[in-house]
C-alpha cells in the first residue's frame, strides 16, 4: 500500500516524539510505499535540531521513507501564544506546503495530538480523497483541561467548547478511529463516535529502553540486597506522589530505596514533604538527561505509575507502562482502570488503591517481599506480554490491517486510483 503518516512530531525528536518514526520504519520494512509529513524537530527544547535550517519545506528519505517537512514556529514552552503558534503554524504549512506529497495515498495514518493537524487532514480527506485512521494519541480537550493550560473563567470554558466541536468533527471525518486504552472507547463513543469506526490500537514504547544497560547502584551507592522503586516523569498534581512519600516513610523496610527523578510543580513540596514524615529512604534525583534514562530503567527492580482519582485516570495509559514492560521491569500501579488492568493482566504488577498510602505501604512491603530475584521473573512477564500486546509490531499489524479495512470498503472511491504527483 501507498500509506502516508501525518504528524507533527517525528525524528530525530525523543520520548513520544519518536513513537511515529518507529511506525514508519516497520511499515516501510514490510513493503510498504511511506510517505511522511511533519514539521521541522523541536521537540522538546524548542530550538531546531542540530544539522536543519528552517525552511519553506525540506524533502529528505530515511532509506526507503519519503519525509516532508514544513516551516513551523519552534517552540516548546509554557507560553500559550507561543505554544498555538507551534501548533498553529505547522498546520498552515503543512496545508500549503504538504498536502501535495499526500496526493496519490492508499491510506492515511494521522496523530492527532496536537488538532490543529485537522487542517492537512482535511483536505487530505475530501480533496484528495484519502481515507483517514486517526489515531487519539491524547484526548482533547481533556488533556488540556487537565494540564491547567487553558486557565479558568468564561473564555476559558468556550475555548474549551470549541475544542470539542473540533475534535468531533475530525471524528466524522476519519473512517477508522483508534484509541490507545479500552476505557477510551466508551467515552468517545459517548461523543458520538460510531462503534464500527473504533478500533483499539494501543501505543508502542521506545524499545532501546529495554536493550539492558549498566545500571547506576555503584554512582548512587546501592547496597545489591537493595529493592529499588523508580518514580520517573513529572512532578505535578495529577500523579498524587504525596501518598508514596508518606507510604515509604510507614514501609519499615531497611531495603527499600525510592528513587523519584524528574521535575514540575510539586517538586519543591514533595521535598518538604519527605523531610517532615521521616521518609528517609526516598531520594530525589532531578531532572536527568535522556542518554541516562536506560541506566536509570535499569536500577529500577520496579517502576511506580500514579494518577490521581477521578478525570482522564479510569481511561490513561501512562507511557511508563509500556516502557516498563518493554524494558522487563515489574510495575507498581496507584491508579484506576486501564494502567492498573495491564498491570494484573500481565503479571508484571502490583496494584494499590490511588491516593491511599496505607494500601501503597502494603504494596511496598510486598515488593520488598518478593525481593530482587522473584521482581526480575515479573518483568519478564512483563516484556513477554508487551511483544504480544504493545510492541510496534503488534501495533503495526493492528494499523496495518485497519489502513486495508478502510481501502478495502466498498463503495469509497480510493485515492490509490490518482497518479502521485510530489508537489
Amino acid at each position: 500500500m501507498r500509506i502516508g503518516l501525518l504528524t507533527q512530531w517525528f525524528d530525530p525528536e525523543p520520548g513520544p516524539a519518536a513513537l511515529p518514526g518507529m511506525l514508519a520504519r516497520t511499515l516501510a520494512d514490510r513493503g510498504h510505499d511511506v510517505q511522511v509529513l511533519t514539521g521541522f524537530p523541536n521537540y522538546p527544547t524548542g530550538r531546531l535540531a542540530d544539522g536543519y535550517r528552517l525552511a519553506r519545506r525540506l524533502d529528505e528519505s530515511d532509506g526507503p521513507t519519503r519525509i516532508r517537512r514544513v516551516a513551523l514556529y519552534p517552540s516548546h514552552d509554557r507560553s500559550a501564544a507561543r505554544r498555538v503558534a507551534n501548533y498553529g503554524s505547522f498546520a498552515v504549512s503543512a496545508l500549503v506546503s504538504g498536502t501535495p506529497a499526500l496526493r496519490g495515498l492508499d491510506a492515511l495514518w494521522v496523530g492527532n495530538s496536537p488538532i490543529s493537524v485537522a487542517l492537512p487532514m482535511w483536505f487530505a480527506r475530501y480533496a484528495h480523497r484519502v481515507p483517514v485512521l486517526l489515531h487519539v494519541l491524547d484526548l482533547w480537550p481533556d488533556s488540556v483541561v487537565a494540564s491547567g493550560f487553558l486557565g479558568t473563567g468564561r473564555v476559558s470554558r468556550a475555548v474549551e467548547r470549541g475544542m470539542a466541536g473540533w475534535c468531533g468533527a475530525m471524528y466524522r471525518s476519519a473512517s477508522r478511529v483508534a484509541h490507545v486504552s479500552p476505557g477510551a472507547a466508551d467515552l468517545l463513543a459517548g461523543r458520538g463516535v460510531p462503534r464500527h469506526k473504533l478500533v483499539h490500537i494501543p501505543v508502542w514504547a521506545d524499545e532501546t529502553l529495554g536493550v539492558r544497560t549498566a545500571d547506576l547502584r555503584a554512582e548512587l551507592g546501592l547496597r545489591t540486597d537493595q529493592v529499588v522503586l523508580v518514580y520517573a516523569g513529572a512532578l505535578g498534581e495529577a500523579q498524587g506522589l504525596d501518598s508514596l512519600i508518606d507510604a515509604c516513610a510507614r514501609t519499615g523496610d531497611s531495603r527499600l530505596v525510592c528513587l523519584i527523578a524528574g521535575s514540575g510543580t510539586t517538586e519543591e513540596r514533595l521535598r518538604r514533604r519527605a523531610g517532615a514524615v521521616g521518609a528517609t529512604n526516598v531520594r530525589f534525583l532531578g531532572q536527568l538527561p535522556r542518554d541516562r534514562m536506560p541506566a536509570l530503567m535499569a536500577t529500577g527492580d520496579v517502576h511506580y505509575v500514579s494518577l490521581r482519582r477521578g478525570g482522564m485516570s479510569a481511561y490513561t495509559m501512562p507511557s511508563k507502562v509500556q516502557a516498563t514492560l518493554a524494558a522487563g521491569r515489574a510495575l507498581l500501579v496507584a491508579a484506576e482502570g486501564d494502567a492498573a488492568a495491564v498491570a494484573r493482566d500481565s503479571g508484571a504488577g502490583i496494584t494499590a488503591r490511588p491516593g491511599d498510602a496505607g494500601s501503597i505501604a502494603d504494596a511496598l512491603r510486598e515488593v520488598c517481599g518478593l525481593g530482587r530475584e522473584k521482581l526480575e521473573l515479573l518483568g519478564q512477564a512483563g516484556r513477554a506480554h508487551y511483544d504480544r500486546v504493545f510492541s510496534v509490531a503488534a501495533g503495526a499489524d493492528r494499523v496495518e490491517r485497519t489502513l486495508r479495512e478502510m481501502v478495502e470498503r466498498p463503495g469509497f472511491r480510493a485515492s490509490r486510483r490518482r497518479p502521485r504527483a510530489g508537489g
